[in-house]
């Protein structure tokens, strides 16, 4: 496939959002492909597009559309032509994706932990009864609210950068990130400290980089193979399976984290009320071939386990 590589005169388009995160994401893909097939960096071209998710930053998620809202004008971009792939960080990914499209490359999955972070306070245990704590994620607001029910939990939208001068501002003495997020950055200092997943189970594929194409588009399908790390592939496919079961979606708290050890994958999965009022988790392992059978049989377990109205809230 070489007469079909990109090239400084014809570049892959890599369309991502603009910021510093999504750039720095769009930035390693470029670099491993790149390494994986001798090619100078201007063989690539980043193409930022913004997203409805990014214009929209005072109102939750769940009031303007959910998570496609971090990716519905990058893949209208892609099936236009004007991006050849796009790169999600995959817990903002749908767990469908439009027709003509498909994902099936990941990059090696960075740290998937929560971060949480604070310029007075080094553990969430440390905050003070009746302090503000900030945050957009609903999965994170209901785990806060289980753990620490004296604590009032606020809007807090944004990226880094914007969420730590919340933080300055005093909007709120605590919020949380991806730890991904900040080792991306080079900032992992942020982080007062990293929360065990036994205390802050995190989000379905947190901390891995999906990248999608065209489905018919096969000398990118044969590039991408090329930099594919199939353990997080294993891992994902759990993940996603639970998630798509459960119906997933920014109106809906689900934690869930696959792990492989050898040949085996345990799956932990949570399901939530926005308000702390009641949460279900469940815990198995299963041969790693079996782990997307595994996902899916742990959401319909946990959905019979909840009973009717648990999910109420969506209506």
């Amino acid at each position: 496939m070489t007469h079909d590589l990109p090239s400084p005169d014809r570049p892959m388009k890599i369309g991502t959002r603009g910021s510093p995160l999504a750039l720095a994401q769009a930035h390693e893909t470029a670099n491993r492909l790149a390494g994986a097939f001798d090619l100078p960096p201007q063989a690539f071209e980043i193409c930022v597009i913004q997203t409805t998710g990014d214009r929209v930053q005072d109102r939750p998620l769940k009031e303007i559309g959910g998570k496609g809202l971090f990716t519905r004008e990058i893949e209208a971009a892609m099936i236009r032509g004007d991006i050849d792939i796009a790169v999600h960080s995959m817990k903002d990914m749908p767990v469908l994706q439009p027709e003509g499209l498909t994902l099936d490359c990941y990059l090696p999955r960075e740290d998937e932990r929560d971060a949480f972070v604070s310029n007075d306070f080094k553990r969430l245990a440390d905050v003070p009864a009746g302090a503000n704590v900030g945050t957009s994620s609903l999965r994170r607001r209901a785990q806060v609210l289980v753990r620490r029910p004296d604590l009032n939990v606020v809007e807090f939208r944004g990226n880094v950068q914007t969420r730590l001068r919340k933080l300055s501002d005093g909007v709120a003495v605590a919020t949380f990130l991806a730890m991904a997020g900040l080792n991306r950055l080079g900032r992992p200092e942020i982080a007062q400290s990293a929360l065990d997943p036994e205390d802050m189970l995190p989000a379905v594929a947190q901390g891995a980089i999906g990248i999608e194409r065209r489905q018919d588009d096969a000398r990118v399908a044969a590039m991408l193979d090329a930099i594919h790390d199939e353990a997080t592939g294993q891992r994902l496919a759990a993940e996603r399976a639970f998630l798509a079961a459960l119906d997933g979606s920014c109106e809906t708290p689900i934690a869930g984290l696959a792990e492989l050890d050898g040949g085996t994958l345990r799956m932990r999965g949570e399901i939530l009320r926005p308000d702390g009022s009641e949460s279900l988790s469940d815990d198995r392992s299963a041969p790693i071939e079996d782990g997307a059978d595994l996902g899916r049989e742990m959401a319909l377990d946990l959905l019979a386990k909840a009973g009717e109205g648990f999910f109420d809230f969506r209506d």
